[in-house]
């Protein structure tokens, strides 16, 4: 027996337009779930890409950051290593006054200038050749006031700092523009 002998007459034709519409409905719903299953693949897809994108992004600029960070410390390093160097520079050159000013005022050293022997505006003419007893075979030289050979100190010293701190400024310049 069949299952179609089953239902009456009048209501086969119903019956059957129902099962033939029951399995269309399922062949429709299968086709959506297909076609839902290939978007959601593609999807799925597009979303991997996209992250594997940002991933790589991510670790581009972290290497970047990372380049950008040592060029700065080697940057850093590079000045700290040239202010120590001008710093000594000027600590030596602040001893080496200290110690000139020192033995200017003890009387150990004393400044002189060259006197141009022939020259009328001196108002005293000095023998250019020393004579026959003298020890000292060089031109005739006048002794500065230990007060003024300290001023000339001085105005060096300003002088000599005065170039270390434009070489240190130099340095600095050309280090940080490279």
């Amino acid at each position: 027996m069949r299952l179609l002998d089953l239902i009456p007459a009048p209501w086969r034709l119903g019956v059957g337009v129902a099962l033939l519409a029951l399995l269309a409905g399922g062949a429709a719903a299968g086709a959506w779930h297909i076609q839902d299953w290939r978007y959601g693949q593609q999807l799925e897809h597009q979303a991997r890409l996209q992250a594997d994108t940002l991933n790589q992004l991510s670790l581009a600029a972290a290497a970047q950051q990372r380049a950008e960070q040592d060029k700065r410390q080697a940057l850093e390093q590079r000045l700290q290593v040239s202010d120590q160097t001008h710093s000594k520079e000027l600590n030596d050159v602040q001893q080496d006054q200290a110690r000139l000013r020192d033995r200017i005022a003890t009387a150990d050293l004393r400044l002189s200038v060259l006197l141009e022997a022939n020259d009328p505006a001196s108002g005293c003419d000095m023998p250019a050749a020393t004579a026959t007893g003298g020890v000292v075979h060089a031109a005739a030289r006048a002794r500065l006031d230990p007060a003024h050979a300290q001023r000339i100190i001085a105005i060096t010293d300003d002088g000599d700092r005065a170039l270390i701190a434009l070489k240190a400024c130099q340095a600095y310049a050309g280090a940080v523009s490279r």
